[in-house]
């Protein structure tokens, strides 16, 4: 638990988004390009708590580093994700981390299917990813 303000946070998801409209952001294609992600705390009863987006300001975007140890910062207990790069999968598993596979399109539905605990682990990177 993660205990933010005055409130206790029992998850906190990240999500890779195309937009800033909160719940609203339509999922991004790859985890390490999509230019920002939803974090999003929620309560012991899957209410959404906060919601904030961060730009990707990674390697990917002209910044620094890469996308995953820039998303560890941020403490999450689960990413949610069409898909991802064998690597970055690797260093979220290594940090106990919790990589699912998104099944909505957008980042309201990805949650309501989290609080039901309806979405799979993600067990393999993608083949295609440049990062490899």
């Amino acid at each position: 638990m993660i205990r933010e303000g005055g409130d206790v946070v029992a998850d906190r998801i990240v999500i890779p988004v195309l937009d800033e409209s909160g719940l609203n952001a339509r999922l991004s294609e790859h985890f390490g390009r999509a230019p920002y992600f939803a974090v999003i705390d929620l309560d012991e009863n899957g209410n959404v708590l906060s919601l904030r987006t961060e730009s990707n300001v990674s390697e990917h975007f002209g910044g620094t580093g890469r996308p995953a140890d820039r998303i560890l910062q941020l403490q999450p207990n689960a990413l949610i994700t069409y898909g991802m790069g064998p690597r970055a999968l690797s260093i979220f598993q290594d940090a106990g981390v919790a990589v699912l596979r998104a099944n909505e399109n957008t980042a309201k539905e990805v949650v309501a299917a989290y609080t039901k605990n309806e979405l799979v682990a993600l067990t393999e990177g993608c083949q295609h990813a440049r990062h490899q």
